[in-house]
């Protein structure tokens, strides 16, 4: 296929939004929480680990550390105690003793809606800061770039290659896409990454949103172009 120009990819990036729309109209964070708290404390948690592990947790951890307060008198052992089936969870329970500390002490146990306050905290970084604004407060600051965003970004051609650096792919996807749908986007692409474009075997067979992606366009046009070959043989 030739290049894309910058008014096509955001054409198809429009498409897509469409389709995402369609496909999953409710799309929301799959992190169980009830205030910011939970819910920043439940996605410093699901880093390299998945949603439903976490969701099997926090139950019982925010029974027994309901609060900011309660996490920073908590002893290292204890939080490590009670997050052990969790990958990371040595500095895991380390960053969030650390995170409720500094809001008991700088922002009177309240998380704070600011990306320049949260992204100072200990364990957040742009990412979890994006989740809880966008999914807490409603703060349509970024587009979410986990595992699952990266790789259909860059499957669909939305981005280029830069694995190590989610932040740039961030800034490649915002300008594709309204800003009220930023939240809509990362939680809609995410559920696709899970379910149909998986990491090892995507099921492009099921897939509603092939008319907008490059891998299925560009199966079109070499058929096409094989099917202008044999014709012009024939001639």
């Amino acid at each position: 296929m030739p290049r894309e120009s910058k008014a096509g990819r955001q054409a198809r990036a429009l498409d897509l939004l469409a389709g995402l729309e369609r496909i999953y109209p409710d799309a929301d964070c799959a992190l169980h929480w009830k205030n910011p708290f939970q819910l920043l404390v439940a996605t410093i948690l699901s880093a390299q680990t998945s949603d439903q592990q976490v969701n099997k947790l926090t139950p019982d951890l925010f029974r027994r550390f309901p609060n900011p307060a309660a996490f920073a008198a908590a002893s290292q052992e204890e939080v490590e105690g009670a997050i052990r089936t969790i990958g990371l969870f040595r500095n895991k329970a380390k960053n969030l003793r650390l995170m409720s500390q500094r809001l008991c002490e700088e922002f009177d146990g309240e998380v704070p809606q600011a990306m320049e306050a949260l992204i100072a905290l200990p364990g957040v970084a742009r990412k979890t800061a994006n989740v809880l604004l966008g999914t807490a407060f409603g703060m349509p600051t970024g587009i979410v770039v986990d595992t699952h965003v990266h790789r259909l970004a860059v499957r669909m051609g939305l981005c280029k290659r830069t694995e190590r650096y989610p932040e740039k792919v961030e800034q490649e996807l915002m300008p594709l896409f309204p800003q009220d749908k930023w939240v809509f986007v990362g939680h809609a692409l995410i559920l696709h990454g899970r379910g149909v474009c998986t990491a090892r075997t995507p099921d492009c067979g099921q897939c509603r949103l092939n008319a907008a992606c490059p891998k299925h366009l560009d199966a079109w046009e070499k058929l096409a172009c094989v099917l202008r070959s044999g014709r012009s043989s024939k001639s």
